[in-house]
Parts: C-alpha cells; structure tokens; sequence
C-alpha cells in the first residue's frame, strides 16, 4: 500500500484498535465491570501516537506489522492505564479524558484503579505471549518496557511531577520531568518498533533512540502550549488545568514564544536524526511534523 501524510497515522490507529478490539477482555466475561472499564478507556478516540511510533519505525526498516502488532498494543496498553490514574483524585483529579468522562468519574474510584491494574498485566502479557517474536527479542522488549514504565521512567516522571505542584522547576529540571514522565514511553515506542527487527544495527538503533528524545520533549512542549492556547472541546480534556494546579510548564519559564521556538528546534533535532534514513522513514517524519502542528 502506499502510505502518505494523511493517510499513514488514521490507517495505523485503526489497526491497533482492531488488536486491541481482540486483546482486551469481552465486556461479558467476569469481573464485567472491570473488564468493561479497561475496554472504556483503552478503545476511546485517542492519538495512539505511541502505538502508531512503532509501526512507523518498524516501516522505515522494512518490517512487517504482524511482528509489530503485539509491541505496539503493548505500549498503548501501558499508556491507557497511566491515563487512568494519573486522572484518579489523589493524583491530576481530572474528570474528562479523551472527550469523555474519566475512568473513575464513569465508574469509580476502586474500578479505575484495578482497571489501570489489569491493563499493565495485560501489556506485558501481550508481549510475552506473542507468538512471531523469539524469546530474546521478548526479553529485550520487556526489560525496555519496563524500565520506560517504572520509577526511572514513566511513573518516576510523574511523582517528580506531583512533587513540583506550587515549585519553581528551572529548564534542566522541567526537561528531566518530562524526559521521565512522557518521554520515556515515546522513546520505548521507537525501540520496541526497532526491536522487531533481528541483527539491528547499533548505528540505526541510536538514530532511531534521538528521533525519539526529541519527539518526546517536543510533545510535552506542545501539551504545555496547548493547555494555553487550545480549548477543552478540542483538547478532550480539561484546558487550563496544567495553570490551575500551578504546575510548572515550558510557556511558564519561556513565553509562549520561546516554547514555539523550542518546540520547532527539537523537530528539528529528530528530523536531523533521520537523515541518514531514506523514504521509508517518512511516516516518522509526518509524526514529528504532526506533533508541533496538532491542536489537541
């Protein structure tokens, strides 16, 4: 098929929607509520750049998306239940997420917590079971997942985040916040994409790792900015919050402008890295183009 900017990203989010369709449990099967409360937040519109990240890299290096679809699935899973708790009341306490009512506000407090629960299981799970992968490829991707998901990464990012509530980060500190708490799971995407492909080059896999620590930064400097300048209808969730709870955000210790200009520079940065990449790796092109142009 022939893959252009406007095609490439809907036609992969439905594809990981339709493994996840298959992956999660059916809304019947007990604990109903439980498994209904995984489905609701996990298949709700989204990005799924994440997901999206790993059949773009495993696209620049020609491989094929039945070896990409459980890492991929993977890695959305983890990102849907860190959506789920970083909106319970004793974290963000935000009441919508992606257009709709957040996990806790849909059902409650509890649910929510053992459905973001069930949905690490379930990601690791998936990479575990997933039959076209050979073990030491399994084995990298776990300990890359992990590592992306745990205190020197994701969750790491978001207690430094709930620590500086009503503080005064400087930039090296802001940037390390959310190297950990977004960065981390964007940059796994990437490698477990990269991962997918057997006897990868060294050279390819750190090219590949800068693309992403660009992108990564560059998407939270755009959140920041959009929790400005966007609205709740298109954000999908609350606007202004981020200011609200006096967090502290690129706009805040830049201007509006220097954030822009921040954002532009780390695009750069990624697109940099690819250069020695033919058109293959256009669609992580697009996605870096899409995250410093995207309005939600």
């Amino acid at each position: 098929m022939h893959y252009n900017l406007e095609n490439f990203i809907p036609i992969h989010q439905q594809k990981v929607i339709q493994q996840l369709e298959q992956i999660l449990p059916a809304e019947h099967i007990l604990p109903v509520s439980l498994h209904r409360a995984m489905r609701y937040s996990t298949l709700s519109t989204s990005k799924r750049i994440r997901p999206v990240l790993v059949y773009a890299t495993g696209y620049a290096l020609n491989i094929s998306d039945t070896l990409l679809h459980a890492p991929a699935c993977a890695v959305e899973l983890i990102h849907s239940y860190s959506l789920i708790h970083d909106d319970l009341p004793c974290m963000d306490d935000d009441d919508l997420r992606r257009g709709q009512a957040s996990c806790h506000k849909a059902f409650d407090e509890a649910t929510a917590l053992l459905a973001g629960d069930a949905l690490q299981s379930l990601a690791f799970q998936v990479l575990v079971q997933a039959p076209l992968l050979n073990p030491e490829q399994k084995n990298q991707m776990l300990e890359i997942l992990t590592i992306a998901s745990g205190s020197k990464g994701m969750v790491g990012g978001q207690a430094i985040d709930l620590a500086a509530v009503n503080k005064t980060l400087n930039i090296a500190e802001l940037e390390n916040m959310h190297i950990h708490k977004t960065g981390a799971l964007i940059r796994a995407s990437v490698k477990l994409g990269a991962l997918s492909k057997v006897m990868l080059d060294s050279h390819i896999l750190h090219n590949l790792d800068q693309y992403a620590k660009n992108i990564g930064l560059a998407f939270q400097v755009m959140d920041d900015i959009l929790d400005i300048e966007s609205s709740t209808d298109i954000l999908g969730k609350p606007q202004g919050s981020d200011r609200a709870k006096n967090k502290p955000t690129y706009p805040e210790l830049l201007g509006l402008s220097g954030a822009h200009e921040l954002a532009l520079s780390l695009h750069n940065q990624a697109i940099q890295a690819l250069s020695h990449f033919d058109q293959r790796a256009d669609p992580l092109r697009w996605i870096a183009d899409y995250i410093i142009q995207r309005k939600q």
